[in-house]
């Protein structure tokens, strides 16, 4: 587990340095895995509703145990894929799943239209490297935000938020 702070719970927490979740505000979490970024995002924001995905169901398991184990009410995980949610959410957030063009066809039509944040409703995508040939084919408004602006560790070098409205 090296690593593990900077590498899941402060990369997770980089969605924080792009927007703060308003009391009441509805994410999804896609492809939660054991709980990265929905748990952290939960805690940091316990006044909003939060549910995490996954079609694993060892890995949800492992969300909702820890969840428990650390009483969190504002969250809720289950197996599912996310073009099957039927709830609508301000943002959905993941951490590369996938490409920016299929994760959007998975998910936007499971956002709310209007947007009371400083950002408009939409994705919120943690990803690393270069993503200009894969954000070059969106037809959606997105933003780039540097998480190396926000974290001196080297980790972060690469590491950014994708804010795609919907």
């Amino acid at each position: 587990m090296d690593n593990f702070y900077e590498r899941h719970v402060l990369h997770s927490l980089g969605i924080a340095k792009v927007v703060a979740f308003l009391q009441g505000a509805k994410v999804m979490d896609v492809g939660t895995g054991g709980g990265f970024p929905g748990i952290p995002l939960a805690i940091m924001f316990p006044e909003v509703n939060f549910l995490l995905v996954d079609s694993i169901g060892k890995k949800i398991k492992v969300a909702q145990e820890v969840a428990k184990a650390i009483g969190l009410t504002n969250l809720h995980a289950v197996q599912q894929r996310a073009e099957d949610v039927k709830h609508r959410f301000d943002f959905v957030v993941s951490r590369a799943v996938t490409t920016m063009p299929e994760f959007l066809k998975w998910t936007e039509r499971s956002i709310l239209p209007l947007s009371k944040h400083s950002l408009a409703n939409g994705i919120l995508y943690l990803k690393g490297g270069d993503l200009a040939e894969e954000l070059s084919t969106l037809k959606n408004k997105y933003r780039v935000f540097e998480l190396s602006e926000h974290f001196g560790e080297e980790f972060f070098l690469t590491k950014k938020v994708v804010h795609v409205s919907v």
